[in-house]
C-alpha cells in the first residue's frame, strides 16, 4: 500500500485530539501523527506540509522539554 496520502487524516488528528484539548503535543500524540505518515512507507509532501503546520502551531512555551525533543526527531525523521 504505496503512494496512498495520509495527509488528510494527519490534519484531523491533529485537530481533534492535539489542538482540541491543550494545544501541546505531547510524545504519543507526535507518535501517533509519525505512525499515520509512515503508514503507507513514504512521507509525501502534502504529508510534511501538514506536519510542518501542525509543528508550527503547537505552544512551544508550553512543552517540556522531552515533549520538544519528539517533535524535533520527528521533525528530522520525517523530513519536516
Amino acid at each position: 500500500m504505496t503512494g496512498v496520502s495520509r495527509a488528510r487524516e494527519l490534519a484531523c488528528y491533529s485537530f481533534l485530539v492535539v489542538f482540541a484539548n491543550d494545544a501541546i503535543a505531547d510524545e504519543r500524540e507526535v507518535a501517533m501523527l509519525k505512525r499515520l505518515a509512515l503508514e503507507d512507507g513514504v512521507v509525501d509532501d502534502a504529508e510534511k506540509e501538514v506536519l510542518r503546520e501542525v509543528f508550527a502551531r503547537v505552544d512551544d512555551a508550553r512543552l517540556t522539554e522531552s515533549q520538544r525533543q519528539a517533535i524535533a526527531d520527528c521533525r528530522v525523521e520525517l523530513g519536516c
